[in-house]
């Protein structure tokens, strides 16, 4: 018999919010969380904005021997995940530590380490690298970081998929719960690749915006969209089995329900043109929810601000959904956020979930013109209420990988 997965705690540091709560509120009030780059000088590059976390003293969470130790990536995920643990209330349970999993993942891993060691090796030999190079580097450190600090001996398993890989470590999650395997878990990802390998890179396959128009340059769904906003952070889930959150009287702020995942088997980096394996994700997680398409009150988009995604991505929620996807909501939170790559899906995954919660649909900031192609109801530039019982997210990323979770108001 398959078990009920709950949600009982969020933790979140983004470009628009340090913690949950300021995130929440500046994405309901359509705060634009992108700007000038300040952490690398980038005078000489063609990109010049990006979705910066600001105003953060890593020192208040980390003495200065550890930080000197940490890449950025795994200092996000464990602000995050302390984030989320305390909001859980974990701290005095006497849980089962091989039933506690680490499911949290990034797109690239350390890539500010990678920066900075590749140049000391090149200036100074390679016999000068950091020892910490290594396990900075590699994608499962993250949650290995997290695994150690919480004493979470279940699985610790990062599905590395790009841009969807916290979308898909969520429902690899939940499905891990749902299926008998672990208890408890925590569930998404983290990122931090605004320095010169991660901007310059997705420059020159001319996936970024290059107006440097703050206003005007993650811009999804609209006609004059040219390429997305690279940001960072990281989005973290407690997701719980029910009869055990209801037993220790956990807040529940929604139940998963539904996960699907597709890869196109088209491209390195471009989506499939008939948008099947974007439909295919969906459908799949609304199977896996036992729903139809008319239950679907919200969806948080891909939405990257790309010509191809969004135009795609409209194209799969149409095949998916039918004539009822014309009824449904969506917005893509990375008009405010930027795009944080392997990290969005969780900190999406915690937007749809606040979305739930309090009967909020988030904006698309910066839409001015419409796509004939992108002819959906994108929630443009202001929040609106509406009663959300079931809120789909959806992640894609380069290889063509599809995800798709779907969350649904809890009811006892």
């Amino acid at each position: 018999m398959k078990r009920r997965v709950v949600v009982t705690g969020l933790g979140a540091i983004t470009s628009v919010g340090n913690y949950v709560s300021d995130m929440w509120e500046s994405i309901k009030n359509g705060k634009n969380g992108i700007d000038e780059i300040t952490l690398f000088d980038v005078s000489h590059m063609k990109v010049k904005i990006a979705g910066e976390v600001k105003d953060l003293n890593v020192e208040d969470y980390f003495d200065k021997r550890e930080v000197k130790r940490l890449d950025r990536t795994i200092i996000l995920g464990l602000i995050a995940a302390k984030e989320a643990y305390e909001d859980a209330k974990l701290k005095d349970l006497q849980l089962d530590p091989y039933r506690f999993g680490t499911f949290v993942s990034s797109g690239i891993g350390g890539l500010g380490t990678i920066n900075q060691e590749a140049r000391k090796a090149y200036e100074k030999g390679g016999d000068r690298l950091s020892p910490f190079f290594i396990p900075n580097a590699i994608v499962n450190l993250i949650g290995g970081q997290i695994a150690i600090k919480y004493k979470a001996k279940g699985p610790a398993l990062p599905v590395v998929t790009a841009c969807s890989a916290a979308t898909n470590t969520i429902g690899e999650a939940f499905r891990y719960i749902r299926d008998g395997y672990c208890d408890i878990a925590f569930a998404g990802g983290a990122e931090a690749a605004i320095n010169e390998l991660g901007v310059g890179g997705f420059t020159t396959m001319k996936a970024l915006n290059t107006t440097n128009d703050i206003h005007n340059a993650s811009i999804p769904f609209d006609k004059r969209r040219s390429g997305f906003v690279i940001g960072e952070g990281a989005g973290i889930l407690i997701l719980e089995e029910y009869e055990q959150a209801k037993k220790r009287g956990a807040k529940i702020y929604a139940e998963m329900v539904g996960y699907g995942t597709t890869c196109d088997a088209f491209h390195i980096t471009a989506p499939d043109e008939t948008a099947e394996g974007i439909k295919t994700s969906i459908q799949l997680a609304l199977n896996d929810a036992n729903i139809s398409g008319s239950d679907i009150d919200y969806i948080n988009a891909h939405g990257t601000s790309t010509p191809h995604n969004d135009r795609l991505e409209t194209l799969g929620i149409k095949k998916a959904l039918g004539e009822d996807a014309y009824n449904v909501n969506v917005s893509s939170t990375k008009s405010m956020t930027g795009h944080a790559l392997g990290a969005i899906g969780g900190i999406e995954a915690i937007i749809t979930v606040k979305a739930i919660e309090e009967n909020v649909i988030p904006p698309t900031i910066n839409y001015k013109e419409k796509d004939e192609a992108c002819d959906l109801n994108y929630t443009p530039n202001k929040a609106i209420e509406r009663t959300v019982h079931y809120a789909l997210s959806n992640s894609a990323g380069f290889g063509g990988q599809n995800a798709t979770i779907i969350f649904k108001k809890f009811q006892d």
